[in-house]
């Protein structure tokens, strides 16, 4: 089924999401528990590669990465979706379009049938102004060849979305085979920290289900992440570790160099390893402690590859009462 968006689906959907308000969580009892738990099975495979600037050498060492993580691109049509917010030239909130173009030619060279780039800002009506300002127009080969503005792509359904029995999601993304998540490492004022999972939101299209997301957010953050990554099983993540933002993120923060790319095939997994390279304990982070149906988190059910934990550390600064989700300092492995 395909709709295009209109007032009359935008006024539907925020109705029946103020209907069901902050009440619904699918997951009460398992945000609410102290045991922090894995998917079980394999161990997850996670790569920590060096990265020490934005430079041309990018390209090999995602290629790398996607390797030694066991992900086959190769035929397959790839959706890349980095995190536009805002743009600030004094910051770093956006994922830094040098990783972008680098898992392009990447995805590319490692036989690809068609890769795409797509985004769905939460923040800002117009897509590409944005992407223009964050250099995506100037420093991506054929931008407009290559890039869909997924807040006002084309949607189809989905059921069963959290308590909504339908929910509408743009056809680029329920087409792809593989998307590649690509956010920036940053703290989050409400979430604690926002990563490859949560990046996800900019999958929901803003002109059926409002700016910013305001649906997810009435549906309930964590409840919302972790229902999109159900939806989005087909997932790859590259994390844009070189320069991160800490203190009050997502868009407030300070630029945090920490010099690393993190990637693999269990978004949880990868989000729980940024956690420990942040000095973040995940399991005070609500939406991975709470995802043990969608992948694994404790350290011992996560295969490291690459760099140690303790090689990267870099504690980022939190604000106030987050302080409390500190960890004690990684030991060497």
């Amino acid at each position: 089924m395909k709709m295009r968006t209109s007032r009359r689906h935008l006024i539907a959907a925020t109705a029946s999401a103020c209907t069901a308000g902050f009440a619904v969580d699918r997951y009460r009892s398992a945000s609410h528990s102290n045991e922090f738990l894995d998917r079980g099975g394999p161990r997850s495979a996670v790569a920590v590669l060096r990265a020490a600037d934005y430079s041309k050498e990018l390209a090999r060492t995602i290629a790398e990465g996607m390797k030694i993580c066991g992900l086959t691109v190769k035929g397959k049509r790839v959706l890349l979706k980095p995190n536009l917010v805002e743009f600030d030239a004094g910051t770093v909130i956006n994922s830094d379009v040098a990783v972008v173009a680098a898992a392009f030619e990447a995805c590319s060279s490692l036989g690809a049938a068609e890769v795409i780039i797509g985004e769905g800002p939460g923040h800002r009506h117009d897509t590409y102004t944005i992407a223009e300002q964050a250099g995506y127009r100037g420093l991506l080969s054929n931008f407009d060849s290559h890039f869909v503005d997924l807040n006002r792509d084309e949607v189809s359904r989905v059921a069963n979305f959290v308590t909504e029995p339908e929910f509408y999601f743009p056809n680029t993304a329920l087409r792809a085979d593989l998307i590649v998540s690509i956010p920036k490492m940053k703290t989050h004022h409400w979430a604690g920290a926002t990563l490859a999972m949560k990046n996800y939101f900019g999958l929901v299209p803003g002109s059926i289900y409002g700016w910013p997301k305001n649906t997810l957010h009435l549906l309930g953050m964590h409840q919302s992440i972790m229902e999109l990554n159900r939806v989005f099983a087909n997932s790859f993540a590259i994390v844009d570790g070189i320069v991160g933002m800490e203190g009050n993120g997502p868009i407030q923060g300070n630029p945090k160099p920490t010099g690393v790319l993190v990637m693999g095939s269990d978004l949880r997994a990868v989000d729980a390893t940024c956690c420990r390279i942040m000095g973040i304990d995940p399991a005070r982070i609500e939406y991975i402690r709470s995802s043990s149906h969608l992948g694994n988190a404790t350290e011992q059910a996560i295969e490291q590859r690459g760099e140690t934990i303790a090689g990267v550390q870099t504690n980022y600064a939190l604000i106030g009462e987050q302080e409390e989700l500190r960890s004690v300092p990684a030991k060497a492995t």
